[in-house]
């Protein structure tokens, strides 16, 4: 869970099926669900790899089965709770100059 100004939140990996020719549909329509932090293009056992944040269970559960399980071209999930971080990555600094 991450806690977010005082509150505790659900934090989720979700793995995504989906059908090759709707992929760039399914990764758009997941850029644009306000709960998902992180999305990722991968290689291995799923197609799409997203970070979903929620403020308790059930609003994961209304997440997975009422946004993402019904875009178009979304095969299956399969879904992790993240119980905590050891470790996140450093965002980079955008003023730095190399």
């Amino acid at each position: 869970m991450r806690e977010v100004v005082g509150l505790c939140r659900v934090l989720a990996s979700v793995g995504i099926f989906v059908e090759q020719s709707k992929k760039e549909y399914v990764l758009a329509a997941l850029y644009n669900i306000e709960n998902i932090e992180e999305i990722y293009d991968v290689t291995g056992e799923f197609d799409i790899l997203s970070i979903v944040s929620a403020s308790c269970l059930e609003e994961l559960r209304e997440i997975l089965q009422r946004k993402i399980m019904k875009i178009r071209g979304v095969k299956s999930a399969v879904t992790n709770i993240i119980l905590r971080p050891y470790r996140i990555a450093k965002k980079p600094n955008a003023s730095k100059v190399v």
